[in-house]
């Protein structure tokens, strides 16, 4: 009789569990799109976030300004930014910005060549890489059409917690200092 009553009371578990066959009204209804309507445009639009910690000037119109550089408890940094094109024509990414580490170059386009320069510390940390040996950043981005704009992030080994300032490096871009959160 238990065994019954426990099927009886998971089945309707089960069942008010699925999924909802109509959506409810009060529920907006999800739609993706890109600003010109070209869905196949890989190149995101952003919004630029309200903090800048700095704005680094590239080759060829580029900029990178970081939005962003966090602590998590894991031990990790993650500098996150845009990368935006203000020339008036489409940028290539240099492939210079992955860097010349072999074991990144050979999972293609990234910003793997980024370092954080520990002045006070006197160290240098290079961008972390999963156990593929794939860099932890934004991949297979090759060029950024005329005023376009996409968000882009590097995670990095966290340095000490006395560390409030590093200098953020990516090759092509001009070195800037970002305040750590």
């Amino acid at each position: 009789m238990a065994a019954v009553a426990l099927a009886a009371g998971l089945a309707l578990a089960v069942t008010g569990c699925g999924a909802e066959e109509k959506p409810a009204k009060d529920k907006p209804v999800a739609r993706s799109s890109t600003p010109d309507g070209d869905d196949n445009n890989k190149e995101t639009q952003t919004q630029e976030p309200a903090e800048v910690l700095a704005v680094l000037k590239g080759q060829n119109g580029l900029e990178f300004t970081i939005h962003e550089a966090k602590r998590d408890a894991g031990g990790f940094l993650t500098v996150s930014g845009t990368l935006k094109n203000t020339s008036d024509a489409a940028v290539t990414i240099t492939s210079q910005v992955s860097g010349d580490e072999t074991e990144i170059l050979k999972h293609g386009s990234s910003f793997g060549g980024a370092t954080l320069v520990d002045s006070v510390g006197k160290k240098r940390y290079y961008v972390l890489r999963d156990t593929d040996g794939r860099p932890l950043t934004t991949t297979g981005l090759s060029s950024l059409g005329k005023g376009r704009s996409t968000n882009v992030f590097m995670q990095f080994p966290a340095p000490p917690a006395g560390t409030t300032e590093v200098t953020f490096q990516l090759p092509t871009f001009r070195p800037g200092t970002i305040k750590l959160s």
